[in-house]
């Protein structure tokens, strides 16, 4: 008898473990279906920017660098290291100023870096475009030309849709703004005051 309910039980018991094996086994391949689906979904949003991104790249750093002198302006492109999982790995991001020859970017000036980095910023920007965009003292390592582009470059895109509040201390940056802001310390009553000026109205029509 006792050799049948030891039987009845190990029967019950190898039945159970079936079961939760079963289980398990359907679980496992829902978390592999799962994570698959995950996986191929980022894999599609990371390259539906990162394409955008690469397209818009180009062109918006030859507006940044374009002048009478170079009509072309320079060249910048942006590169994956593994296309199969870029995520996990790096980019890279080639600028060359004009008549400049490849180098890679840390050999770049300061203003170099300064113009390339707002290229990218700007192709980021594009691909979810904020109602605002904030420019905290970008031209601080600019000179008087590339400020000028800059300026020209943020006149152009500004729009209802788009503002740009920038931050600078360069005549050549805020003098072709819509309207200014200042900030100055007020010594009759310790504080800061806020001084505000339209520009619009003294802009040629």
């Amino acid at each position: 008898m006792r050799a049948i309910e030891r039987l009845d039980n190990t029967t019950t018991r190898l039945k159970n473990t079936e079961k939760e094996f079963e289980a398990a086994r359907k679980n496992a391949l829902k978390a592999k279906r799962d994570f698959e689906a995950v996986k191929e979904k980022r894999l599609d949003l990371f390259t539906k920017a990162f394409q955008h991104i690469a397209d818009q790249i180009g062109s918006t750093y030859k507006d940044l660098t374009k002048s009478p002198q170079f009509p072309l302006g320079g060249q910048a492109y942006l590169d994956m290291e593994d296309s199969t999982e870029p995520y996990l790995a790096g980019l890279k991001y080639h600028a060359m100023p004009p008549l400049k020859r490849f180098r890679d970017m840390e050999h770049l000036s300061g203003g170099e870096k300064t113009i390339a980095a707002l290229a990218l910023l700007f192709a980021i920007h594009s691909f979810k475009p904020s109602p605002f965009f904030v420019l905290d003292e970008v031209d601080a390592a600019l000179d008087n030309v590339n400020v000028g582009r800059v300026a020209k470059y943020v006149k152009e895109h500004a729009s209802p849709g788009m503002q740009f509040i920038v931050i600078s201390l360069k005549a050549g940056l805020f003098q072709e703004s819509e309207s200014l802001v200042g900030v100055m310390r007020d010594q009759a009553r310790m504080s800061s005051r806020v001084v505000s000026l339209d520009l619009r109205k003294y802009q040629p029509s």
